[in-house]
């Protein structure tokens, strides 16, 4: 536990299961998203470059898998405001003994978890309620021309989405399949 959040970690380096603690009294209650001491603590080095919001209205949606190249790699804190996820982060570091392994999570505003995504990962969700509201924080900006991606349907990924897989974006339905060359990178 550090500060607010309660960490677990996961078969994958660097990617953490982050469990927000709420305060609450008759008013209400406070949980805090991002605490730049303790994600220290947990390998978050890099102040934050970008906040991001996603709002999906389906059930059943997926998106991603998106990353960022070098020199743009970047980590990703994933939280679910509204609704429940499914998230995923695929391992895509090369060398890394996780290469091309997978993590998955639900994220929801219930359960009160965040994925903490360092460099090298790439990341997607499954929405499995309608009107899901996402929270990123990005340790570095977003820049189109070293942006990647992976096809979420990929058969070597080996994701079993809980919903038949609706909705995706032309980008991410064109995301190559990976081959045999695919060695991914270093961040």
């Amino acid at each position: 536990m550090s500060g607010r959040f309660q960490a677990s970690r996961t078969p994958i380096d660097g990617l953490i299961l982050l469990k927000r603690q709420r305060l609450a009294d008759a008013r209400g209650h406070l949980s805090r998203l991002f605490d730049a001491e303790g994600m220290a603590g947990f390998g978050w080095n890099a102040g934050i470059a970008q906040v991001n919001e996603t709002v999906t209205m389906a059930k059943g949606t997926v998106r991603g898998f998106h990353f960022q190249r070098p020199p743009y790699a970047e980590a990703k804190l994933v939280t679910c405001l509204r609704g429940a996820v499914l998230d995923v982060a695929v391992d895509i570091r090369k060398g890394s003994p996780t290469f091309l392994w997978h993590y998955a999570a639900e994220l929801s505003e219930e359960n009160m978890q965040s994925l903490l995504i360092p460099e090298g990962l790439a990341h997607g969700f499954q929405a499995l309620t309608d009107d899901v509201q996402l929270l990123y924080a990005h340790s570095a900006p977003y820049r189109a021309e070293v942006e990647g991606g992976l096809n979420p349907l990929d058969p070597t990924l080996n994701i079993s989405w809980p919903l038949p897989a609706e909705h995706l974006s032309p980008r991410d339905q064109n995301h190559p399949l990976i081959d045999a060359r695919y060695e991914g990178f270093a961040p």
